[in-house]
């Protein structure tokens, strides 16, 4: 058999992997959209350090369409007693497997399925969703099975559009109703076999208003959008993108 290090050396990888013997997995883009892993990595590792401090050896953790694992293989590697990894495409749980071996985390656990086909469990401490929400044509059903699956707090990434505000006549002049979000139709529609792609090619974008105002419509008791490092990815620090913690 393929010594595991060597399988992955053989192919190219979406995030910025280093071996544990230091070396460097082949990138996919050169390294040009490291950064915004990088910087996903290091707020949720502040976040983590905060809210979920001291030994998690009892804790379990979700991250939902996982990629590749890197954000999966961060929560392994801090100490979850368990951590399921999700992802609706094959070649993505392959490349999971593959980096447990290598990092030798017993503690991940992947496996392939769609974030609409997992039962209404609420027993993650933790429910990841990174760089999912803007590729679905049902957001909002994407954060009541977010809320459905978990137990203690929920950590969402994602692209934003710009918000809209106001009233709307709601039948009619006389009843309007106030504007608590807007979403922004994407479409990708020619890039479904793309890997980071959508699966529809439908593609649903929500304004960060309208976000929080739906996490807590969906149960979550609050919800609130973490700051970013000076350093930090240029979408992330200008709002483009947002990282939003909610609350059971």
């Amino acid at each position: 058999m393929t010594d595991p290090a060597a399988r992955a050396l053989n192919q190219k990888w979406f995030y910025p992997f280093v071996l544990p013997d230091g070396r460097k997995l082949p990138s996919t883009h050169d390294g040009r959209v490291d950064a915004i892993h990088i910087t996903r990595a290091c707020m949720l590792e502040t976040w983590l350090a905060r809210e979920f401090p001291g030994d998690r050896s009892n804790l379990q953790a979700m991250d939902i369409a996982c990629h590749q694992g890197y954000y999966a293989i961060q929560l392994a590697r801090a100490g979850f007693g368990r951590v399921d990894a999700t992802d609706v495409r094959q070649e993505h749980i392959d490349d999971v497997d593959l980096l447990r071996q290598i990092y030798a985390l017993d503690n991940l656990h992947a496996r392939r399925t769609n974030v609409f086909e997992m039962p209404d469990t609420a027993d993650h401490d933790l429910v990841l969703m990174f760089g999912l929400l803007y590729h679905l044509e049902n957001p909002v059903g994407a954060l009541r099975k977010a809320h459905a699956l978990t137990r203690r707090a929920c950590v969402i990434e994602t692209q934003v559009v710009p918000h809209l505000s106001g009233m709307v006549d709601w039948g009619s002049y006389e009843y309007v109703r106030p504007l608590k979000g807007c979403f922004g139709i994407i479409d990708e529609i020619d890039e479904t076999h793309a890997p980071e792609a959508s699966v529809t090619g439908i593609c649903l974008a929500p304004s960060t208003e309208g976000l929080l105002w739906l996490l807590r419509a969906v149960g979550f008791s609050r919800a609130e959008v973490l700051p970013v490092p000076d350093d930090g990815y240029e979408q992330l620090r200008h709002g483009k993108r947002v990282m939003v913690t909610a609350w059971r």
